[in-house]
């Protein structure tokens, strides 16, 4: 019996469920985001280096970008992986920057650690913090150039030089100028009232060098599986029709299940030909529709390629669903489900379609799109994991170009920024009373990891290429403004996250997590034996 006036346990979490709170938890999340900012700081910068990543399945990926690297590191603890998802969101937002926004936060956090240590309150921080980040917004939109009025060559410059500033810390930094020039031809043949992305592709062919890549000015894609006869067809149209499908254009038998009774044997052929009848009317309605250019999703037979190649007509089966978009798009054509009453309202059309040899491949061209403005970009390289960090680097500089399209302002790079914030914001905690101006300047003093990381980076002065200094913005080392505003406030409000967590709680882990899976898994297999055992038995009886 419990004793007369002991209250009696409450007990709310399942048993075995593990609990930490206070400050002890407070600061074990810190020290778990320091070591994960650890880790991806040596990438920043021109002068920073690479992470090589494998995994359980023998993938091999060799990255410097931030994003990527948190993506592939599996991070597994819970307030580490609020700066994974910090990152990822920096990615998807501006595209670049997804290394400096876990720097910042990491040392938003390292500098917030000793005055959690002596009790002060976590709210405190948190709100001269995000104080602090929106006095520097402010800053960085006033210290912000603007690219709007310029002259069509002069800003197509800065944007080449914004460019080549998020191309400086990549794997292709030593043929930078040349993807500069390349990807802000790319973003500039857009449509400036969307700059839509997906019509910009990107394709990979291995062998070769950098400067091997070219930009196609319209869609570009590798040429599919042909069948016997494509030979014949003819490689290359001026001003061609083109006709998009979503059918097959193959021999096959009908699947329709019917019983047909005859009367004279004569009628077999005849039930025989029509089968070759469907096909021959689908591949005659194509032809005369006046397409020259004819693409479907899926398979075109032999039959119809050499049925094609004799009419003088090209044609590319099982083409990605991705590429025929973008083909229609540029091109006007819209894709059929049907060959029925097909009419040149339906054909697409471009300046130039060719086929040719790029590397160990073929692609086709189409060039001169009058419907959508689309690119291509085509890259080169020596091996799979460089054309892959290549097409990650050349990602980030067109994000880069698209956002300073967007928003037509850039700062200076290079850590120049940050200083400048720095300054300011020291000077603002200086006139602030109480504990305030405490926490202000310590924002204040993380705002510097990024150039005194830079300088970790190179080894060497602040002036990567001459040492010294030098003032970044006659250097052109550009940056858009919304890439810095974004850091900054992505990185402050996940360090104030993760202050903001008092208790962490753990849930306990089943006591036969596999159960349900392994026990699927034995009855599989007994399902298959049971197959097995039926098959076999059915052989026995015949």
């Amino acid at each position: 019996m419990m004793p007369f006036g002991m209250q009696p346990q409450i007990i709310l979490l399942k048993e075995g469920t593990d609990t930490s709170q206070g400050k002890a938890q407070l600061i074990s999340n810190i020290n778990a985001c320091a070591a994960l900012t650890d880790t991806v700081r040596t990438t920043l910068g021109p002068r920073g280096m690479d992470k090589l990543i494998y995994d359980d399945k023998g993938n091999v990926t060799i990255s410097n970008d931030g994003a990527t690297i948190m993506k592939l590191l599996d991070v597994v603890h819970p307030a580490a992986k609020t700066l994974v998802d910090v990152s990822l969101s920096q990615d998807a937002e501006v595209g670049d920057g997804t290394t400096t926004v876990v720097v910042l936060a990491g040392e938003f956090l390292r500098e917030a650690k000793p005055y959690i240590e002596e009790g002060v309150h976590p709210r405190s921080i948190m709100r001269s913090y995000r104080q602090a980040a929106t006095l520097a917004v402010a800053k960085v939109k006033e210290l912000s150039v603007s690219l709007e009025g310029k002259p069509e060559a002069e800003r197509r410059d800065l944007l080449v030089k914004c460019a080549a500033t998020s191309l400086n810390s990549k794997l292709v930094s030593g043929e930078r100028d040349f993807f500069a020039e390349m990807v802000v031809s790319a973003v500039s043949r857009l449509d400036p009232a969307t700059l839509d992305l997906k019509m910009i592709g990107m394709k990979k062919v291995i062998g070769g060098g950098l400067r091997d890549s070219f930009l196609v000015d319209g869609v570009a894609f590798k040429k599919t599986f042909s069948y016997a006869g494509f030979e014949q067809q003819p490689k290359s149209f001026k001003n061609p029709k083109i006709l998009a499908l979503n059918i097959e254009l193959e021999l096959k038998s009908e699947k329709e299940n019917a019983e047909i009774r005859l009367d004279d044997p004569a009628q077999y052929q005849s039930i025989v030909d029509a089968e070759w009848n469907i096909i021959y009317d689908k591949l005659a309605k194509c032809v005369a529709s006046g397409a020259q250019v004819v693409l479907s999703r899926l398979a075109i037979g032999d039959l119809g390629t050499q049925y094609f190649a004799d009419r003088g007509v090209f044609c590319a089966g099982r083409v990605a669903e991705e590429d025929l978009q973008r083909v229609c798009k540029a091109t006007g054509a819209r894709v059929q489900t049907t060959v029925n009453n097909l009419d040149t309202a339906v054909l697409g059309t471009c300046e130039s379609f060719e086929e040719r040899q790029v590397g160990g491949d073929r692609y086709n061209l189409f060039t001169g799109c009058p419907e959508a403005r689309t690119a291509t970009i085509v890259l080169r390289g020596g091996s799979e994991q460089f054309i892959d960090e290549a097409d990650r680097s050349l990602h980030d500089a067109i994000m880069i170009v698209r956002r300073a399209l967007k928003h037509a302002h850039v700062v200076p790079g290079g850590g120049a920024i940050d200083m400048e914030l720095s300054r300011v914001l020291r000077d603002h905690a200086r006139t602030i009373p109480g504990k305030s101006q405490l926490f202000i300047a310590s924002f204040a003093r993380a705002l510097e990891a990024i150039p005194r990381q830079l300088c970790d980076n190179a080894h060497f002065g602040v002036d990567v290429n001459n040492g010294g200094v030098c003032n970044t913005f006659d250097a052109f080392v550009w940056e858009p403004a919304l890439v810095k505003i974004n850091a900054i406030q992505s990185a402050t409000e996940g360090a104030c996250l993760i202050l903001s967590v008092d208790e962490t709680v753990r849930n306990p882990a089943s006591e036969a997590p596999d159960a349900s899976a392994m026990g699927g898994g034995r009855g599989g297999m007994g399902g298959r034996g049971g197959m097995g055992g039926r098959g076999r038995g059915r052989g026995m009886r015949r």
